[in-house]
């Protein structure tokens, strides 16, 4: 079996349509909007292509008109695109948002599977970087009876065995940081987990963003987290 592991796609149809990989399931961990051009677009591919999606802390936002409690430095930019996601999504399209489970346990491949935006503890806020504590692995890993614990919300790639348990992070398709302008996944494929990098149209992305109402100060900042996977 093999499945696509994405996450963050943060509005973003170019990244998602650049997944031109074959698989049995695509599972998606949530931040379907905010930030990018083309949320209608990128609901649309999902809900017609992903087997199973859990909400985010953004998709929570939008779909709820509530504070995404994200880092300072993309708070300005979530509440102003905040704006945009509410005059391009129609109501059915916040009702979907709201209805995401925020987490979901299958049996994929022969394998028992957590999924979340961001961690056992908190699906929706909490941050587990890489270099979290191993104390603080342990603790989110016995939260969870699960071969996978998949999560997002970082916007950074990893694979952290703990125990017999491992936590996949996919990084980020839409707005991935650190990496420059590539969309981020992993791919499970009969027990083995390969992250992946690959190129999309990106100044596709950002000429749609120019045409948004957006302030110029949030499209430029925007386009430099698109083209550089930073603010600065």
């Amino acid at each position: 079996m093999r499945i696509l592991i994405i996450s963050d796609v943060h509005a973003n149809i170019e990244a998602l349509q650049a997944l031109n990989e074959r698989y049995d399931h695509l599972l998606c961990l949530g931040d379907l909007v905010d930030y990018g051009p083309s949320p209608r677009e990128a609901l649309q591919f999902l809900r017609e292509r992903a087997s199973y999606i859990v909400r985010g802390n953004h998709d929570m936002a939008v779909g709820y008109r509530v504070d995404c409690q994200c880092v300072p430095p993309y708070r300005e930019l979530s509440i102003a695109t905040r704006e945009y996601m509410w005059q391009v999504l129609g109501a059915e399209d916040l009702a979907y948002l709201r209805s995401l489970p925020v987490n979901r346990t299958l049996e994929l491949g022969g394998a028992r599977w957590y999924l979340c935006h961001a961690a056992p503890s908190n699906n929706l806020y909490r941050y587990l970087p890489q270099d979290s504590p191993e104390a603080v692995w342990e603790e989110e890993a016995a939260r969870v009876d699960a071969d996978f614990i998949l999560i997002g919300h970082t916007h950074q790639q990893f694979v952290k065995p703990v125990g017999q348990k491992t936590f996949v992070n996919p990084g980020s398709l839409g707005q991935p940081k650190g990496v420059g302008p590539v969309a981020c996944y992993a791919v499970w494929e009969d027990g083995h987990v390969e992250l992946k990098r690959i190129p999309y149209s990106y100044r596709e992305t950002i000429a749609k963003l120019d045409r948004t109402p957006l302030p110029p100060d949030i499209r430029r900042k925007l386009k430099l987290v698109l083209e550089g996977g930073a603010l600065t």
